[in-house]
């Protein structure tokens, strides 16, 4: 089997390759196949850029209340606590994990990870809001 041979001397051709045409922004041990040429990262680029502004139209014609989730929470607290026996009945705290689903995807399109200056989940409302939600109903962290 020559495959292990290969990949040694693929290797060897890319880095002579870096070091004649005087590449010095190349780390070792990263694949150069994965690296992106500038023209696929502005491409990538103006994608997100399209994929954010379309997303800035979904919630457009939804009222207020029915978009922030620390709004929703506070509906159905009330609703707890004016009606707790329909709201038991109701089997809520299954029903708002799927309810929210959308709201937090709608707002970690933007969110990378990978980023330096990246927010921690922890830190957005939308956590807040659940966390306090959540202590609210006694329900444990898990």
């Amino acid at each position: 089997d020559n495959s292990s041979e290969f990949i040694p001397k693929c290797r060897t051709r890319r880095r002579q390759a870096r070091e004649q045409s005087g590449e010095a922004d190349h780390h070792e041990g990263l694949s150069s196949d994965e690296e992106l040429t500038p023209t696929e990262a502005d491409e990538f680029q103006r994608s997100k850029d399209n994929v954010l502004e379309d997303s800035r139209k979904i919630f457009e014609d939804v009222h207020a209340d029915f978009c922030d989730i620390r709004k929703i929470l506070l509906k159905f607290q009330e609703w707890k606590e004016k009606f707790p026996d329909s709201y038991c009945d109701a089997y809520i705290s299954f029903c708002l994990p799927k309810l929210l689903n959308p709201l937090i995807r709608f707002q970690l399109l933007s969110w990378n990870p990978l980023e330096q200056n990246f927010t921690e989940l922890e830190e957005m409302p939308w956590f807040r809001a659940i966390e306090e939600f959540s202590d609210g109903e006694n329900v444990s962290e898990s």
